[in-house]
């Protein structure tokens, strides 16, 4: 089980690179960096990829919507390029709320847009005549979709340094899951309960792997989840709690939010429910305080070493096969060793 961590967009940029290093030595794989409505994500990869020199990177993630599907490509293979390849192309549709809202762009046909840019994208790196005439995008633009007719097929002017830059995709719905179990390399899902993932995911993974080319290989698991290495911490648990309220019950419309969903086919029907009255009405340290105990510890990694090494032995049977944490120790020190902790167990767990 591959470790790794996700930079959070609130804050701390600056003092966690210049821990990527400690982090590094600690058996640290990969760092992802966050990207919803604050600075992008690109940048701050392109300036972790010149701190560093062995550590994987990942997009987490690049909205779908918000770049052109050559762009994606263009900019997945810079990274790789300025990285010495070591970049992976996190993908993902996010919601109304941020596309329509933040971008102004029309939130529509999410798989089959995710389905398209990815054929683009790998098209792209093999430095081929971009031509792709998707239901979704057309490339070169023809006049009757109101292109000029001047477009023609152009390749990659630079040779990238992978043709097969790996491709991770987040994802909760049913059916996107089954798509992504079908296309990606990878699969970022939120809020993973390793004990009831198969009510929430089975049939859709199942599903897409059935379709699976054998050349991508096994589904890689990226699992997020927030970390603290000792006994239990009320503070690190409240902030999962909250965490979980934030999106169970406000992330979207009353109609359509994918995690109130998730949270329903748990079968936390009912906490759903409330959690979701409580948070549109202004309630939120109530909506916190109605998430089930359960959910909080089934979807963290809070506790002791004996704790963490069986919540991780679940999590490896469940199919997780990468740890994308964010690390809630009080101080610098302690975030970097419980990482170093975590690794020696991993490896123990592997063997």
């Amino acid at each position: 089980m591959r470790v790794g961590m996700i930079i959070d967009y609130a804050g701390a940029f600056e003092e966690t690179v210049e821990q990527l290093v400690d982090y590094e030595a600690a058996g640290l794989q990969l760092v992802g960096v966050a990207e919803a409505y604050s600075f992008d994500a690109v940048s701050q990869l392109g300036y972790i990829a010149a701190r560093t020199k062995q550590l994987e990177l990942l997009s987490s993630i690049f909205q779908i919507y918000s770049r052109t599907p050559a762009l994606t490509a263009m900019t997945a293979a810079g990274l790789d390029y300025v990285s010495g390849g070591r970049f992976n192309l996190g993908l993902g549709a996010s919601g109304p709320q941020v596309i329509e809202g933040f971008h102004g762009v029309k939130y529509d046909a999410p798989l089959g847009r995710t389905r398209e840019v990815i054929e683009i994208c790998r098209q792209v790196w093999r430095r081929q005549p971009l031509v792709h005439d998707g239901r979704h995008y057309q490339v070169p633009l023809s006049p009757e979709r109101g292109g000029s007719g001047l477009g023609k097929p152009l390749k990659l002017i630079n040779h990238p340094v992978r043709d097969r830059i790996p491709i991770s995709v987040a994802a909760l719905g049913p059916r996107n899951v089954a798509l992504v179990a079908e296309v990606a390399d990878a699969w970022q899902p939120l809020f993973f309960h390793p004990l009831r993932w198969q009510s929430a995911f089975g049939a859709s993974l199942e599903e897409g792997l059935a379709r699976r080319d054998p050349a991508l290989g096994p589904l890689d698991i990226q699992l997020q989840l927030s970390f603290v290495l000792g006994e239990p911490d009320p503070a690190a648990l409240a902030a999962v709690r909250n965490q979980l309220a934030l999106y169970i019950g406000g992330m979207g419309s009353r109609d359509q939010n994918f995690y109130n969903q998730l949270a329903c086919r748990y079968g936390f029907e009912k906490e759903a429910a409330e959690i979701q009255e409580l948070y549109l009405a202004g309630s939120k340290a109530e909506a916190a305080a109605s998430v089930p105990a359960e959910l909080v510890r089934a979807v963290s990694l809070i506790g002791d070493e004996d704790y963490v090494a069986q919540h991780l032995a679940e999590f490896a049977a469940a199919g997780v096969t990468t740890l994308l944490l964010n690390p809630l120790a009080a101080t610098p020190a302690k975030r970097v060793s419980d990482v170093g902790r975590l690794v020696a167990i991993c490896d123990r767990l592997d063997r």
